[in-house]
């Protein structure tokens, strides 16, 4: 036995922290069979990180049924000593957690919210309700819900041993990666011994200071920002109201920037802003943060500060999210600034979408040409991010004299009227990023479908979630209303050859002409699947509209096989 195994380095600047902490489960290390056996195994998946995003990806490589290994340096979840880190989930977040089967530990746990209110000063110039816009009201899944990121870390580590299908390695550290046209070869150090494995795939979940940056030689475009912020966890006697609080100039912090969250345990997450110059461990000393939320809750609000750290934030974003058998998501991939809960929320989207992927390919449903669509959509996607991050950053702290002007002249208008309040940017909310730009989507696809109710034959409701179950990462074919008999014979012709799963959805009254049906009374799942009228809407297993149609015919086909990766002629029939 290996007398010593380092302690994983602090991370992103959590270094500071104080307060009483959070009580973080811990996994035990086994030695791997690679040491006692002097061999080099071979694996379909490597994955190494075994933060939210790498942990996701696991799962739903375990749903599909396909053998991967999972590499940690650490012994448990969350950082250790730190903070609760991501604490907001999104609606297309919460609808993959359902379909991976932890949701309904993470609704128990965590806070509901969809209020948000924005101050300037004492004044409140913007106010959202979630649950009133169409984007988020008609999902089985609230718009939001707020929990700590290692409860949801530790559901899923115990939802991939219910599984099975992942082998979870804890402190085993990857000290050294080099590929070839046969496979990936990763050097691992553990507290009992060193040792290689070598994968078909491999996904960089490391985070932010991934070393496979360095090792494939890949890109980054990076900013860094002078903003500084410090974090505090905190427990009151006398509770704030359970919204969504920001403050653009709050004159309890030197009319600067505030957050304010609830989250599990009664918990509440408040970010201050703090002066660009301002010294991390200076702002982040407990008797310092402790009269900062005097100032903001009162000396009778019966403070305990649970955790506290500074944070201070840059974006950056690979250039290229697939070098060789590497594909990089979650931090190692891109890093943006924390407003609207689009950094760990994203990540989960990565693995998401390169989980059914890796799975088609390897259980030979979809060409390895499939894989590459990976990048185009999930880079699309973290672009997005980076520059909507970008933008609510440059709102809160000006760099330049006419953003100055620009922020003071949205405010003043915001206090009088209500068109100038979308002008207030403290973070748009993070949604289900649009694909535009993939070449496994048909111009009409790239559409996010949300988890909507429907009716099963007997009257019983089901969702969405509960028919990408039932399809089993294949395509998911849906039907609208009552195609011809030569149409439904075509479905079942497509069925019987092909790797998709096909369903015929009508209305309350109309007649069912196909075995496999559902009945959509309201047209929620229609509306979801962004098609009217007489239509066809091809579901990929993430929930994403591939293509949509009229008619079923040759298109649907071409449809079918651009979705897998295949190239195919335009006279398909």
């Amino acid at each position: 036995m290996v007398e010593s195994y380092a302690a994983p380095a602090w991370s992103n600047g959590y270094e500071f922290a104080q307060g009483s902490g959070y009580q973080l489960p811990e996994y035990p290390f086994r030695e791997p069979p690679e040491i006692a056996a002097g061999q080099t195994s071979h694996h379909p998946i490597v994955i190494v990180g075994g933060g939210i995003t790498g942990l996701t990806a696991a799962c739903a490589l375990a749903q599909y049924g396909i053998a991967a290994v999972l590499l940690d340096e650490d012994n448990t979840v969350g950082v250790k000593g730190a903070s609760s880190r991501g604490i907001c989930y999104t609606q297309k977040s919460l609808e993959i957690f359902e379909r991976l089967g932890i949701y309904h530990r993470i609704a128990a746990k965590g806070i509901q919210w969809s209020v948000g209110r924005t101050f300037a000063g004492k004044d409140e110039v913007y106010s959202f309700d979630l649950r009133q816009q169409g984007g988020y009201n008609l999902s089985t899944q609230p718009p939001f819900i707020n929990i700590q990121q290692f409860y949801i870390e530790a559901f899923l580590v115990d939802r991939i041993v219910q599984l099975g299908h992942v082998d979870l390695r804890w402190r085993n550290r990857v000290t050294g990666f080099r590929q070839d046209g046969e496979a990936a070869t990763l050097s691992v150090s553990t507290p009992a011994g060193d040792y290689e494995m070598r994968a078909d795939y491999v996904i960089d979940a490391t985070g932010s200071h991934s070393p496979f940056r360095q090792w494939v030689g890949a890109s980054v475009t990076a900013k860094k920002g002078d903003d500084r912020w410090c974090i505090a966890d905190v427990r009151f006697t006398k509770h704030p109201p359970v919204e969504r609080h920001t403050w653009i100039e709050a004159p309890f912090n030197e009319n600067r920037a505030v957050w304010q969250h609830l989250m599990g345990d009664d918990v509440w997450r408040i970010d201050y802003q703090m002066a660009p110059d301002s010294d991390p461990s200076e702002v982040s000393r407990e008797d310092v943060v402790r009269e900062r939320l005097v100032r903001q809750f009162g000396a009778d609000a019966g403070i305990e500060i649970v955790w506290v750290g500074p944070y201070a934030y840059r974006s950056e974003c690979i250039d290229q999210m697939r070098h060789g058998r590497v594909f990089f998501m979650g931090d190692s991939a891109k890093v943006v600034s924390p407003f609207g809960a689009r950094g760990g929320n994203t990540g989960i989207a990565d693995a998401d979408n390169l989980a059914w992927k890796l799975a088609a390919v390897l259980q030979g449903r979809a060409a390895p040409a499939l894989l590459d669509s990976y990048h185009e959509e999930r880079h699309e996607a973290a672009r997005q991010n980076v520059q909507v991050t970008n933008r609510t950053a440059r709102f809160l702290r000006p760099a330049t004299p006419a953003e100055k002007l620009f922020r003071d002249a949205a405010l003043s208008l915001a206090r009088q009227h209500v068109f100038a309040r979308q002008f207030v940017n403290t973070g748009r909310m993070a949604i289900a990023n649009p694909y535009s730009r993939s070449t496994a989507c048909d111009r009409t696809g790239g559409q996010s479908v949300q988890n909507v109710g429907f009716q099963w034959p007997d009257g019983s409701m089901g969702t969405v979630n509960d028919l990408l179950r039932w399809a089993a990462g294949r395509l998911l074919v849906l039907v609208f209303g009552s195609p011809s008999p030569e149409a439904l014979a075509r479905l079942r012709t497509l069925g019987d050859t092909a790797p998709v799963r096909c369903v015929q959805v009508l209305d309350a009254d109309e007649r069912a002409g196909a075995l496999e049906h559902v009945r959509d009374p309201k047209g929620h799942l229609q509306g979801a699947c962004h098609v009217f009228g007489h239509a066809w809407a091809l579901v990929r297993p993430d929930s994403y509209v591939a293509a949509t149609g009229e008619s079923v015919d040759a298109s649907l086909v071409h449809a079918v096989g651009q979705a897998l990766g295949a190239a195919l002629e335009e006279d398909v029939a």
